[in-house]
């Protein structure tokens, strides 16, 4: 990207929160902090109006905005990409606000960003597996969304996969993540006095209780890192050749995949195991196709078990 893209897409950034560090700023385009310093400096000097808090960040004077802005046509299909998801993999709610959400985009649009939205519409679909199972009373994603926002408390009626006992209890929304095909919900539960982790589609009844808490807890990503340190989860890198991704896209849900780094021909795979044993297994169906980056440990099961195999069908 060149420095005249780079600024310019460092001033949407800064219309898009309240606040932005510098090092976000950094770590968004890979450049040093000197770097940005002399980027915000320069839109300083072309008239916006940029305030700067050391130790804070970068925010916009209250009131000013730029006037629409035209989206690439990447953009603008990423965008309708992201519409199918939401359609399908949340609730109700969210996906009528995120359709009149993209009413408002679509409008500002050029007229042929508008006829190639059209023309893709078709073109791109998100298909729920056998494995999704949706079932009644999950319109719960806005109702936890909004608590979170404004602290309020929740009275919920859930019941546990364990035991399918039903309990009412009052919680304090951390945060929503999706995982294995389900909503799930951080929250301080104030029956147990611990924080726990309710499937959105187990809550069959959710309410405001009116009050607000002001007790801060952790972050959903600090509480999610937390729980894996924990529960002693393994981190386990692999590489696997493009050809064969799509052979185990929804497996590696199951068996604890994080993140991906897609390169020209390899894909590299970042996975959190509780069970090294059962991962190394599951490797081996395509382990001709794959390699374990790290832990060495991991790398040295594999071998053992090849040879395993080896020795008793020789």
């Amino acid at each position: 990207m060149n420095r005249v893209d780079r600024i310019s897409a460092i001033l949407i950034q800064l219309q898009s929160r309240r606040v932005v560090k510098a090092c976000d700023i950094a770590d968004r385009f890979g450049i040093s902090l000197r770097t940005v310093y002399r980027d915000v400096r320069s839109l300083e000097e072309a008239g916006i109006p940029i305030i700067g808090e050391a130790g804070v960040g970068y925010s916009l004077v209250e009131g000013y905005r730029l006037p629409p802005i035209m989206f690439t046509r990447e953009e603008a299909t990423a965008f309708l990409t992201a519409e199918k998801f939401v359609e399908k993999l949340t609730d109700t709610s969210t996906a009528a606000q995120h359709k009149s959400a993209m009413y408002k985009i679509r409008a500002i649009l050029k007229t042929s960003e508008k006829d190639l939205l059209e023309s893709m519409d078709n073109s791109i679909e998100v298909l729920k597996s056998h494995s999704q199972r949706r079932v009644n009373n999950t319109d719960h994603l806005q109702g936890i969304l909004n608590a979170i926002a404004d602290k309020k408390v929740l009275r919920i009626n859930y019941r546990a996969g364990y035991n399918q006992l039903d309990t009412q209890r009052d919680v304090e929304p951390v945060g929503v993540f999706y995982l294995d095909s389900y909503w799930h919900l951080i929250a301080w539960c104030r029956m147990r006095e611990d924080y726990r982790d309710f499937r959105t589609d187990r809550i069959y009844a959710l309410t405001e209780t009116g009050e607000t808490y002001s007790g801060k807890h952790p972050t959903l990503k600090a509480y999610i890192a937390q729980t894996a340190f924990e529960k002693k989860l393994e981190t386990i890198v692999i590489k696997v050749d493009n050809k064969a991704v799509r052979y185990i896209n929804e497996q590696r849900y199951y068996n604890g995949f994080v993140s991906e780094k897609v390169d020209d021909e390899q894909t590299e795979m970042t996975f959190l195991t509780i069970s090294v044993e059962g991962f190394v297994r599951w490797f081996m169906m395509f382990g001709d196709c794959a390699e374990v980056i790290s832990p060495e440990a991991v790398k040295d099961k594999v071998r053992v078990l090849a040879e395993q195999i080896g020795n008793r069908n020789s």
